[in-house]
């Protein structure tokens, strides 16, 4: 995995919807932004977690592809800790799909599964029990189950299994 590389994918699972997202992740997010989106106000710069309002356009025919929200989040403040663009499609599938097309054609790759929460741990934005809890919350089947998983990812068996440490630090510094 290249973390120099900027990465997309469709985020929302496959079927129809009312809306789809995708997201991009790393140094080619907002040049992604500039170079598809046509915002319907004047826009000079992009305002980290600020949702704009604007036309999804494919650069080659100029046609427009769907009306869009989109917001960019400025590393280190998103969920990967890089440069992140989340664009909010409407949900069929073919927009979707067509708009990750165009955002590939711009020099980004399509994304591994994980890709996003695992660059989220290389850049120490999450430990390994708050990634595997990602996971966990996707994959859970009964509220106990999705409760348990929320305490992971908010830090809560990291900070149990730290005051373990530290506490067999001190033990074992007081046996020295």
């Amino acid at each position: 995995m290249n973390l120099e590389d900027t990465i997309a994918a469709i985020s929302t699972p496959l079927g129809t919807g009312g809306i789809g997202i995708i997201r991009v992740s790393g140094p080619k997010a907002e040049a992604v932004a500039r170079t598809l989106f046509k915002p319907f106000k004047s826009l000079e710069v992009f305002v980290s977690h600020r949702l704009y309002h604007g036309d999804i356009v494919a650069p080659a025919s100029g046609a427009i592809l769907d009306e869009v929200l989109l917001t960019m989040m400025k590393r280190p403040s998103s969920y990967t800790g890089e440069d992140t663009l989340e664009i909010y499609c409407h949900g069929g599938y073919l927009i979707l799909q067509t708009v990750l097309n165009e955002i590939i054609k711009t020099g980004c790759r399509p994304a591994m599964p994980g890709e996003f929460t695992r660059r989220a741990f290389l850049n120490n934005r999450l430990d390994l029990s708050q990634a595997e809890a990602v996971s966990d919350m996707i994959m859970a089947k009964t509220e106990k189950g999705l409760e348990l998983a929320l305490s992971h990812l908010k830090g809560n068996l990291s900070e149990t299994i730290n005051r373990l440490r530290r506490r067999i630090i001190a033990a074992l510094a007081l046996l020295e």
